[in-house]
């Protein structure tokens, strides 16, 4: 056996609603542009063709309740309320037939933007590791199973930053469904347990400041929340 040479973090978990064990995450994809009216309110069009996703590493999640630091490096930090969804069992060239097969549970999350990294980025077509990839930028509320949550249908999902409603849509409202997503997605890579997918973010996003409290809800799951501190 090849010895480490430094300490090995362990995976981050995150708790699930009436189980006593946690789910150890392994990776976390993000779907791009999934509803329209955000995709508008940036600029953008929806690509109808495929759906397309960036990454973050598991040590960007952050669990709900938290209080975290103004995030590094931006003037511009947006909170981007999505619907996250937990695989449980292998998925590799999953039919969109089959692809809940795959599916352990649902969370809700927060992707956290450096909206003005992100941009630079774009301008200058690179990457936006910087703008998406950063510490506590995955915060997530413990999961429910999807037995207990049931079907996918027209559940709110909705977000108030200082008790205001900023966003506010219908889960219906996705450009691409969970099975087609994952179907999608496992044209690509071997999705297996511990992997997230966040599903992307209704119209509404903004900024958030020192002092700000994020809440979280998606109709049969658990409330999230986040409050944000001042720079380190």
């Amino acid at each position: 056996m090849t010895l480490s040479l430094f300490d090995v973090p362990a995976a981050p978990q995150v708790p699930v609603l009436g189980q006593e064990g946690g789910f150890p995450v392994r990776r976390i994809f993000c779907v791009g542009r999934n509803y329209a009216a955000h995709a508008a309110e940036m600029g953008n069009e929806v690509d109808r063709e495929a759906p397309f996703y960036f990454t973050k590493s598991a040590h960007t999640i952050c669990h709900s309740g938290a209080s975290i630091a103004y995030p590094l490096g931006t003037q511009d930090c947006h909170y981007e309320m999505e619907f996250v969804v937990a695989i449980g069992a292998p998925a590799f060239r999953a039919s969109k037939g089959n692809a809940m097969q795959a599916v352990y549970g649902y969370a809700c999350g927060i992707d956290l933007t450096r909206r003005d990294l992100q941009a630079q980025a774009k301008d200058k077509r690179r990457p936006w590791d910087l703008g998406k990839d950063f510490e506590d930028s995955a915060i997530i509320a413990p999961l429910t199973t999807a037995a207990e949550f049931g079907e996918i249908a027209d559940q709110a999902i909705r977000l108030t930053r200082d008790g205001a409603t900023v966003q506010e849509a219908r889960l219906s409202d996705m450009v691409w469904s969970v099975p087609e997503v994952i179907a999608h997605l496992s044209q690509f890579y071997h999705l297996m347990p511990g992997d997230l997918i966040y599903t992307g973010t209704p119209a509404g996003v903004g900024p958030v400041k020192p002092g700000s409290a994020l809440h979280g809800q998606i109709d049969g799951l658990s409330d999230l929340s986040l409050n944000i501190g001042a720079p380190e």
